[in-house]
């Protein structure tokens, strides 16, 4: 297992304006190195509780927190490594993660980790960084615990804002008015703020119900659809094809194709993919907003939970 050199990891939470979030209770990485020109070492820590990201399938790690270190440390190492200016905007173009659950039990204390990170590609537009490639591994008291990879691109205020053009945070539109949530068992949720679908009259598929008041899912105001919000929507469809009110998703890949708005309805289909693992399960969730493809997962469940 890779270890920081010198003195041990600190104990604190890396600046939050690095990792874009408002609040530091939301900042999961607490240090980072640079190990050689395209690999590096961060640290983090999954609390035993946590708001949200709350255990799973009796007594695992949410693996959705695994996403949101993913989604973290890559604006991390895009600005204090590779040079990307603050103010700059970030997209998750597609990632996956996947975990290995004898490794994933919520302990007596915090899951201390030490992420490697290989940056596999880096693309420039003149002397910026335009989109990175990445691959990692999650240690955990010396045994891996997941693995992850994936790309995401960057791009300037100026050229955001263009690209954005009517749905910037400054032009005058509005979210949709917030929706009926589906029964919060149905998708492996405990409370109805949590949940992320509405039902619909055809089944396995749902409206995506967007609550731009949550304060996890919108940390800090936002002029689209949130990637941890699609990916909780894949979470949640599959516990409902799978009619598992609780269940430990083995593994998440997903491709975001396009930018979901928030005003204007996206829905969400899922089906179950022939061939999956006996045990527990493979689904296909879709996000689809005016006709054209904006996301899609594929989540594989194991045998535990219920």
């Amino acid at each position: 297992m890779p270890q920081l050199n010198g003195l041990p990891s600190l104990t604190v939470t890396v600046p939050k304006e690095l990792v874009h979030r408002a609040s530091v209770a939301e900042v999961v990485l607490t240090d980072w190195q640079r190990l050689d020109e395209d690999r590096f070492l961060v640290t983090a820590q999954w609390p035993r509780g946590h708001s949200f990201f709350t255990p799973v399938a009796d007594g695992y790690h949410d693996p959705l927190i695994a996403c949101e270190t993913v989604r973290q440390f890559c604006i991390l190492l895009g600005h204090a490594e590779f040079g990307i200016p603050l103010g700059h905007q970030f997209l998750m173009r597609e990632g996956g993660i996947a975990v290995r659950p004898e490794y994933l039990r919520v302990g007596w204390s915090p899951a201390t980790l030490h992420i490697e990170i290989t940056c596999t590609e880096v693309e420039r537009r003149g002397k910026n960084v335009s989109k990175l490639s990445f691959e990692s591994v999650f240690w955990r008291d010396g045994d891996i615990v997941a693995t992850g990879g994936g790309s995401f691109s960057c791009m300037a205020p100026a050229v955001y804002r263009r690209i954005r053009g009517e749905h910037s945070l400054d032009s005058a539109w509005h979210p949709l008015p917030l929706i009926s949530p589906a029964a919060p068992q149905s998708v492996g949720r405990m409370s109805p703020m949590d949940v992320v679908l509405s039902p619909t009259a055809e089944p396995d598929r749902w409206q995506l119900r967007v609550d731009t008041r949550h304060p996890v899912l919108f940390e800090h105001p936002v002029d689209h659809v949130p990637g941890m919000v699609l990916l909780e929507a894949a979470r949640q469809a599959t516990a409902a094809v799978l009619g598992r009110s609780s269940y430990l998703p083995l593994s998440i890949f997903s491709e975001f194709r396009r930018y979901a708005e928030l005003d204007a309805p996206c829905m969400i289909h899922a089906r179950r993919v022939p061939g999956g693992p006996d045990d527990g399960g493979t689904v296909l969730v879709t996000a689809h907003q005016d006709g054209v493809l904006v996301f899609k997962s594929t989540v594989t469940a194991g045998s535990h939970g219920s």
